[in-house]
């Protein structure tokens, strides 16, 4: 059915029922973006993402659960999941989840200005890289379009919803642990100390904002 939709729309799609043959494919032809269902037979949906992003692959996932458990959500955003989806679903929002995450891709893919610099932590857009001081930080692709969002709009307090919109392109009123996620994870790999951040501040009752140097 999932399938169907996604054609539909004019995507092509091959549809494989277990994880394995999900790594196989990956590996041997890749692909633009992995429709993942967490609950797979053999290799599950959240060892495939694993496996994909300890191997250097950073192909947009977007995951189907049908557990309502929120540590199953935030175990695969934090396996560098772009977006998730609970079962049942519509498949035109599905469709349109797809849409967004690879229009996202495309649009922070081409150079926008110069490096954006605060304190020893520079984020290059051209390059979709971060560093700090002399290390790279490694970032998932959704984690550095949300870092350099905010990065390139300092000082500016963004609602969580606000940022669902502008960084995954859609608006989805009423879950927005997926912010919350990333906003954690960010953190953990830029901040000195997390529990204090310098960067990534968040404003109590509205949101978060970028504070510059």
């Amino acid at each position: 059915m999932v399938a169907r939709y996604l054609e539909r729309d004019g995507y092509q799609t091959q549809v494989v029922h277990d994880g394995q043959a999900a790594l196989d494919i990956m590996k041997a032809d890749g692909a633009d973006l992995l429709v993942l269902d967490l609950m797979l037979p053999g290799v599950d949906g959240l060892t495939v993402a694993r496996t994909l992003r300890e191997s250097g692959d950073d192909t947009p996932i977007v995951m189907l659960t049908a557990k309502d458990r929120e540590s199953d959500i935030v175990l695969g955003l934090g396996l560098g999941a772009d977006d998730y989806m609970r079962k049942p679903f519509s498949p035109a929002e599905l469709v349109a989840r797809v849409q967004a995450v690879l229009r996202r891709r495309v649009e922070t893919g081409h150079p926008n200005g110069p490096a954006i610099q605060s304190g020893d932590l520079v984020i290059s857009l051209e390059k979709r890289m971060v560093t700090r001081g002399d290390e790279d930080v490694q970032l998932t692709a959704k984690e550095f379009d949300l870092l350099h969002f905010l990065a390139s709009n300092p000082e500016r307090v963004y609602t969580r919803d606000q940022l669902l919109t502008q960084v995954w392109d859609y608006s989805y009123i009423g879950d927005t642990s997926t912010v919350t996620v990333h906003i954690r994870r960010l953190r953990s790999k830029i901040e000195a100390n997390p529990e204090k951040p310098r960067h990534i501040k968040t404003v109590w009752g509205v949101g978060y904002k970028f504070e510059g140097a």
